[in-house]
């Protein structure tokens, strides 16, 4: 089997360090104040050394290039220019990109000077991920943002005036004191920035955070649906296309990693807390490749200083590792595949877990029989009502 028949592959890079934890996000992110020193030397260093033990993986397997690269966090905007040029070009040392590799930062607009912009587009990032989240006042303060609507547009005319032609802006709704009038209102106020992707999702309330141990008060369901009707026609009306259950994007410009995630392609992931999966090909006994495939997660110490001491460690930067069990590869693909609007193959399911459309009954005829789920001979997709009660379709290829 050919490099042609994997899935294609991702590398997922994480920062853990933002200036201030927000009290709704749950992610592996560490506040560190405005003012701190980061390790940035020690932080490449480590990335360079946990990408080469991951890429012992592929010793022996088809030469794969690399589709597209994504920088999240944490805010990996307080890192500088000069340690990205030194990241990428440690990069492209030991990999080889696409000729249209999509490159995305994700960016804090309060975390970003006039300059950064240049410094990034020329490593190698040509996509940023703005995180607005709202642009009115007393919601920004709720939520713990150390921007102000104001910066949020300096910074999108910084990135334009650098070269950045694609950008995507984070947006939420749900919020404590939206009203539909706000809520739209932010949306036309990222409109009127012209991005080229809007991720527009709403807040829930996740374990392990400040909202979560202290709930805010948050609009009722009836407003929630309000919201979520008259945003989505207002960002169809835009141009927008709706293409996966919290992403839309103008013509040609969905994100290309993200894709890959929800079509259960492959990443690696480095940084602490990163978690990758990869698909390789197994070999028999004389040590040739025999076509079957094997899918394994990993995942790397979360702690910065836990994850900087694992250079000394002979264990290497993976925390843990898990084959993926054929018996669990339906539900595993299912639940990537089906927040997309337009579907996925059969080939695609042949392609990234080796299963054919058998394996997935009897979900696929529960799903059918309730209106979840649509089909033809190429691909399958959920309905508009398997949207929005995605868990329990997904709990029907839970076997």
């Amino acid at each position: 089997m050919s490099a042609a028949n994997l899935p294609p592959l991702s590398l997922y890079i994480h920062v853990p360090w933002c200036v201030r934890k927000c009290p709704y996000c749950d992610f592996n992110s560490h506040g560190v104040g405005r003012d701190a020193g980061l390790p940035e030397e020690e932080y490449i260093t480590a990335l360079l050394a946990d990408l080469d033990q991951d890429l012992q993986l592929l010793q022996g397997q088809p030469e794969r290039e690399l589709h597209s690269i994504f920088i999240g966090g944490g805010t990996p905007s307080l890192l500088s220019g000069a340690a990205y040029q030194r990241l990428f070009d440690g990069l492209r040392e030991r990999m080889t990109f696409s000729a249209d590799c999509e490159v995305t930062l994700e960016a804090n607009p309060g975390t970003l000077e006039q300059g950064r912009f240049a410094a990034y587009r020329a490593a190698g990032i040509n996509r940023l991920s703005l995180g607005v989240q709202t642009f009115q006042p007393e919601q920004l303060e709720v939520l713990g943002r150390i921007h102000s609507a104001e910066e949020a547009g300096r910074a999108v005319a910084s990135a334009r005036a650098a070269g950045f032609d694609n950008f995507n802006i984070d947006l939420m709704h749900g919020l404590p004191g939206q009203t539909l009038e706000t809520a739209l209102d932010d949306i036309r106020r990222a409109l009127a920035l012209k991005p080229t992707h809007l991720s527009w999702y709403q807040l829930t309330l996740e374990p392990n955070t400040e909202f979560y141990s202290r709930p805010p008060v948050l609009p009722e369901d009836d407003l929630l649906w309000d919201i979520q009707d008259h945003g989505h026609a207002e960002l169809e009306a835009a141009g927008f296309r709706r293409y996966e259950i919290s992403a839309y994007a103008l013509e040609g410009r969905s994100a290309r990693h993200n894709l890959n995630y929800w079509k259960f392609g492959d990443y690696l992931g480095i940084g602490a807390g990163a978690h990758g999966k990869l698909t390789l090909l197994k070999t028999d006994s004389a040590g040739n490749l025999n076509g079957e495939l094997q899918l394994q997660r990993r995942w790397k110490s979360r702690q910065p200083e836990a994850y900087l001491r694992r250079m000394q460690d002979p264990r290497g930067f993976v925390a843990g590792q898990q084959e993926i069990d054929r018996d669990e590869l339906a539900l595993e693909f299912m639940m990537n595949a089906l927040r997309l609007t337009g579907g996925v193959s059969f080939e695609d399911l042949r392609r990234t877990t080796g299963l054919d459309r058998e394996a997935l009954e009897p979900g696929l005829s529960q799903a059918r029989s309730r209106g979840l789920i649509v089909e033809d001979d190429v691909l399958l997709r959920a309905t508009p009502q398997g949207l929005l009660f995605l868990n329990d379709l997904l709990a029907m290829f839970d076997t």
